[in-house]
Order: C-alpha cells, then sequence, then structure tokens
C-alpha cells in the first residue's frame, strides 16, 4: 500500500467471501502492518454491521473501521424505524455511498456479504474508488493478485457449505504463502437463516503451511 502515508497502519490483507445456496462464507486472514512493520498479527477483519450481515476490510484500518461503525449505526436506525432487518443490498448501498462520496480521501476495499428474507444469501464487492458490484465470490486485498487464477479454476456456483468453507480456507492459506502482508491466522464466517457460526484456524493448521 505505498500510497499511505508513513507510519499510517494498513491492513495489507487477503479478504473474501463466497455464496452457496443458502448462505455465505467470508474469510480473512488477520495481519495489520504499519509499514514494514507487524502491528497484530491476529486482527479480526470480519466485522459484524448487522445481525446476519457482516464485512471483510481491507486498505486503512481506520478509514474502513469508522466506515464500518457509521454503516453499523445507520442499520440500527433502520431496524427500528422500519420494525424489519435490513437486507445485504441495503448495507451494501450505505457501504457504497460512503466509499464513492468519500473516494478521494479514503483507501478502502470492502466485502460485504450475508443472508436475508427477502433475497437470501449474497455477497457485494466495493473496491478502490466506491463502485458496487453482486458477485457470486469476491476475492480482495493485497493477496488477491495471487489467487484470482486458483479461485477461477475452484470455483463452482453449485458448492455446499462445507466445500466453500474448505475454498476459502484454502484460498486464504495460499494467498499467505504468497503475499507479505498477508499472515497470521485464518478467520471465518458462516452465515445462513439460522445464524453466524464464526471458525478460527491457527497459522500451524492450515492447509497450505506459509512462513510467518
Amino acid at each position: 500500500m505505498s500510497t499511505l502515508k508513513p507510519g499510517e497502519v494498513s491492513m495489507g490483507t487477503t479478504i473474501m467471501a463466497v455464496e452457496f445456496d443458502g448462505g455465505v462464507v467470508l474469510g480473512a486472514d488477520s495481519r495489520t502492518t504499519t509499514g514494514a512493520y507487524i502491528a497484530n498479527r491476529v486482527t479480526d477483519k470480519l466485522t459484524k454491521v448487522h445481525d446476519r450481515i457482516y464485512c471483510c476490510r481491507s486498505g486503512s484500518a481506520a478509514d474502513t473501521q469508522a466506515i464500518a461503525d457509521i454503516v453499523k449505526y445507520h442499520l440500527d436506525m433502520y431496524t427500528a424505524q422500519h420494525g424489519e432487518a435490513p437486507t445485504v443490498k441495503v448495507a451494501a448501498s450505505l457501504f457504497q455511498e460512503i466509499c464513492y462520496q468519500n473516494k478521494g480521501g479514503l483507501m478502502a476495499g470492502i466485502i460485504i456479504a450475508g443472508y436475508d428474507e427477502r433475497d437470501g444469501a449474497s455477497v457485494y464487492d466495493i473496491p478502490l474508488g466506491g463502485s458496487l458490484h453482486r458477485e457470486p465470490f469476491s476475492v480482495g486485498g493485497s493477496g488477491s493478485s495471487y489467487i484470482y487464477g486458483y479461485c477461477d479454476k475452484v470455483f463452482r456456483p453449485d458448492m455446499t457449505k462445507e466445500e466453500c468453507v474448505e475454498f476459502v480456507k484454502n484460498t486464504v492459506s495460499l494467498a499467505m504463502t504468497r503475499d507479505g502482508s498477508s499472515g497470521g491466522v485464518v478467520r471465518l464466517a458462516v452465515i445462513d437463516k439460522d445464524g453466524v457460526e464464526r471458525m478460527f484456524v491457527p497459522g500451524n493448521q492450515l492447509p497450505v503451511q506459509y512462513l510467518g
């Protein structure tokens, strides 16, 4: 992330989310860097913004944390005013509006994923610049450039929940072997109509081993 000011905390990272029939799986590494210094080895980059809606954050830690806090506030207000949970699309649109309106001052790449009663499971991607894209799966962060080919080869639209969990775990682990800004552990979240299940994979139990 060379465009960040020296010393600014960056989440040079690997994040991803993928849909399966009835839910989504999100995953991320846990390394946060300040320049060449590893500031935190076990960061949680999967952030809850509503009961069944999470986001994966990459870029400036301060920017993405602030955006997620603002969106969470508005989603809580939406629930109070409308008497129902917001859709994933509503959450993604809020993220997109903030990112696009402030695209010259933010360093933020965000993936929003979750489950709602209206649309079911969905994944939305907001890359740098603030555009919004719905995808069956999405990858982001500095490690993503190493894994597009692997994702295109392995991904299938009819994968089961268990297959998606393995797909995310393997993909993030693979990126961590190549990207110097990705590392630590792998954190996952499985979201469906029944709620959220969090998973944790320590570095010494990853399917693709790395040094770091």
